[in-house]
């Protein structure tokens, strides 16, 4: 029989970026440099390995080929290119994750075409220059300069260690006016640019002056660790100055989208499964300083709803551990409506009053600290103890306030045995019939934070599991992508119709019509878990092939058996078929036999003379439907 070539496909423009420049950037970036500067790659055959990131496991099964340039690992089945392995590891964007290696490689990013994007990109990269330098010039005066003289005598006496400093960056702004405006002006930064950086002010009467005298500076980064922000301390004045000041937000600033430390947090937030947040800065130092590093902060401002969904990108879970006071367990309360509407569960440290994290660590150690943390309660243990030890709970008005401030705030989980536990918890606090609250719980319908699980994809794959492809499509992927030869000869003699998994199918036709690397065909299936599974499995199997070319050509020739037996499968069961009529139930064994018959047959390409047409066979047509 004569096989259909796969019809040209239409494949997906690779998204942001053209794909000579995606190309340039991947070419630049081995794939064996950029993880083995984070996970320690171990030579295997043909591949490296090493413990996934990804998964806990005891035995490496984490997979990362050279010549292919693709990981995969056979234990998660997680696999990509370069590209992918940065947005994954670092848990990011794909834009982030290809501006972090064009960066990386020294390749300037391609620009709008849009003049105000060009304007705005301009802009941007100013502003961080500018920032990096004005944070060395005050690293440079805490270290070296009598103007930083109080603010060292400040860390020493809060007891920060210089490892902090560094890591952190933190650094001095001298006690003057002018200070800053002279810097920029001597370093060529214009004062209409230093003014947007939020760095100085302008006088109503003409010129500027610095908006940072006399503080503690403690440089604000983004998740790439860019400056990008500052918050400075007061070291001395009086009651009358402001404790903190903070950046204005800028171009590169909004301060509800910032959490301090997280670009320093984000790995140990991963491989501890849950974020601690701290109320400032200090508290965030001091942990990462005791080895406790899966912590952050938010900047200025109460946690929002963008720091949630922030944080939903690492964990699932987070613990609070604001302030021991009254002001501390407000700001725990206040984060319940963001933290639950980004579906984080949340649980609470309870710092005993006057310690924070800071001096608690200070003056009992990291271990006590870790103590607090490992009995952390959740949310609504800690809200009904905090309810309790607010209201009177002998007065009918103290247990009504309990009682409905328990159910507006449980209703909101949208679960019904969260919402039984705490009628029940709540009954046995105040002593009441546990039908009592329930009944009075049933009154409050929830206010609309309902996190909706049910209705989205798988959270492991994106998209609804599907079954594997047999062995032999595994096996001829595997050959395609190990040998131009293999492929070529596929590419000639392989029928679509052959391929009965559809996820191989559209791969080898989009691999097909433009004859990809490995690296690239991954291009074309970003977001699409499965078939990036089943790509990047093939391309790093260490399993050795002696002759692709001649595996490609068993395994084509055991797919066309395997139709040609389900084509008389499908005649055998029509000729028992009371609905047809002699003359066809009689022309079926001769098709039949003719099929018994090609199977003996030699595999043929594309060029050679069709069969003649079967008139109770038809042909299907064989197009693979067009992507996008």
């Amino acid at each position: 029989m004569r096989p259909r070539p796969f019809k040209a496909i239409r494949y997906l423009p690779l998204a942001f970026y053209d794909s000579s420049f995606l190309d340039r950037v991947r070419s630049a970036s081995d794939i064996v440099d950029i993880i083995s500067g984070r996970l320690p790659l171990k030579r295997m055959g043909a591949n490296f390995v090493a413990l996934c990131p990804f998964h806990n496991e005891k035995s490496p099964s984490f997979n990362v080929n050279p010549g292919k340039q693709i990981f995969h690992c056979f234990g998660c089945q997680t696999g990509g290119d370069v590209f992918k392995f940065v947005q994954l590891y670092e848990n990011i964007s794909f834009p982030e994750a290809v501006t972090r290696l064009a960066e990386r490689a020294q390749i300037p990013m391609p620009e709008s075409d849009s003049p105000g994007a060009q304007q705005s990109k301009h802009l941007k990269d100013r502003l961080l220059q500018l920032h990096e330098a004005i944070t060395a010039r005050w690293q440079h005066c805490l270290a070296h300069e009598p103007a930083g003289q109080v603010a060292r005598d400040y860390l020493h006496k809060r007891g920060v260690h210089p490892d902090a400093v560094t890591l952190f960056r933190i650094g001095a702004a001298p006690d003057a006016w002018d200070d800053t405006v002279n810097w920029a002006k001597a370093k060529g930064f214009e004062p209409a640019l230093v003014e947007q950086a939020g760095l100085i002010i302008k006088r109503d009467n003409g010129g500027h002056y610095d908006r940072f005298r006399g503080r503690l500076m403690f440089p604000i980064c983004d998740e790439q660790g860019r400056v990008i922000a500052f918050s400075g301390r007061v070291l001395q004045g009086d009651e009358k100055t402001a404790k903190y000041v903070n950046s204005p937000e800028t171009p590169l600033f909004t301060k509800g989208r910032v959490l301090f430390g997280l670009d320093k947090a984000k790995r140990a937030i991963l491989d501890a499964g849950h974020a601690i947040i701290c109320e400032g800065q200090l508290d965030t130092i001091a942990c990462h300083a005791a080895g406790i590093r899966n912590v952050v902060a938010p900047q200025g401002t109460a946690l929002t709803s963008d720091h949630a969904r922030i944080l939903k990108r690492y964990v699932n879970e987070v613990i609070l551990c604001f302030d021991g006071d009254s002001a501390g367990t407000k700001a725990a309360v206040r984060s319940l409506d963001d933290l639950l509407a980004a579906e984080i569960a949340i649980r609470v440290a309870r710092i005993p009053p006057p310690d924070d994290p800071d001096s608690l660590i200070r003056s009992q150690g990291a271990d006590a600290f870790r103590s607090i943390l490992s009995r952390a309660e959740g949310f609504f243990d800690f809200y009904l103890r905090h309810l309790c030890a607010t209201q009177d709970s002998k007065t009918d008005a103290g247990r009504i306030t309990i009682v409905r401030s328990m159910a507006e705030a449980v209703h909101k989980t949208a679960n019904a045995v969260l919402i039984d536990t705490y009628a029940q918890k709540t009954s046995q606090r105040l002593g009441v019939s546990v039908d009592a609250v329930r009944k009075e719980f049933s009154k409050k319908s929830s206010p609309g934070v309902i996190p909706q699980t049910s209705q989205k994809p798988d959270p492991d794959t994106g998209e609804i599991p599907q079954s594997l492809p047999p062995s032999d499509e595994r096996w001829l992927l595997k050959y395609i992508l190990e040998s131009s030869n293999a492929a070529h000869f596929a590419a000639d003699h392989l029928d679509p119709d052959w391929i009965t998994h559809p996820t191989i199918r559209r791969i080898l036709a989009i691999y097909f019509s433009i004859a990809p690397t490995a690296p690239t065909l991954l291009a074309q299936f970003e977001g699409d878990r499965f078939a990036e599974r089943l790509i990047t499995e093939a391309a790093t199997d260490g399993r050795k092939i002696d002759d692709p070319c001649l595996g490609a050509k068993d395994t084509i020739l055991r797919l066309r058996n395997r139709f040609i037996d389900k084509q008389i499968a499908v005649l055998t069961a029509r000729i028992n078929d009371p609905s047809i009529t002699d003359k066809e139930r009689f022309a079926i064994p001769p098709e039949q036999e003719r099929l018994r018959a090609s199977r003996k047959d030699p595999l043929k390409s594309f060029g050679d003379s069709p069969p003649p047409p079967d008139p109770f066979v038809p042909e299907p047509d064989g197009q693979f439907p067009e992507s996008g």
